[in-house]
């Protein structure tokens, strides 16, 4: 079933930073040429890097029996960064960031660090808002799970 996988994950936060901020996620998921899921769902509570974390996480748990290497692609840099650099020292020190203080997030980045730990995954960054059409793809599809449109695709 898993051949050549790409996910493009993204999130999208309406009042980021407010107490009132809506969200949204969705991930797009192509497994080979043929086969393309997308999902996306709003969440309440929410700041843009919430939001991201989940896209992946919830593209991953789609994944969960797939034996091939994953691509990801993402637009957030705290993402791709703290999967591929903060995400080992931040266990090493008990969930602290090297400035002593508790990782922001931690609930997410320990449900996607059990998934990196399950999957063959790596990560690519693109430029949000560039042109690059699948991320342009989930970046719309996000913004209108965060509005509370249906967004699954499957």
């Amino acid at each position: 079933m898993c051949s050549k996988v790409e996910v493009y994950a993204d999130g999208s936060c309406l009042k980021n930073g407010q107490s009132d901020a809506l969200g949204g996620w969705a991930y797009v998921i192509k497994n080979g040429e043929h086969e393309v899921i997308a999902n996306g769902q709003a969440e309440g509570a929410a700041t843009s890097n919430r939001m991201e974390l989940i896209a992946v996480i919830k593209a991953l748990e789609a994944l969960s029996s797939c034996s091939s290497q994953i691509t990801v692609f993402v637009d957030s840099q705290y993402v791709k960064e703290g999967c591929e650099q903060w995400l080992p020292n931040w266990k090493r020190n008990n969930w602290l960031t090297s400035t002593k203080k508790p990782v922001k997030n931690q609930d997410l980045w320990e449900q996607l660090d059990a998934q990196l730990e399950a999957l063959d995954v790596s990560f690519e960054k693109v430029r949000a808002h560039s042109g690059h059409t699948m991320n342009e793809l989930v970046d719309q599809l996000a913004r209108q799970a965060a509005y509370g449109k249906l967004v699954d695709a499957r």
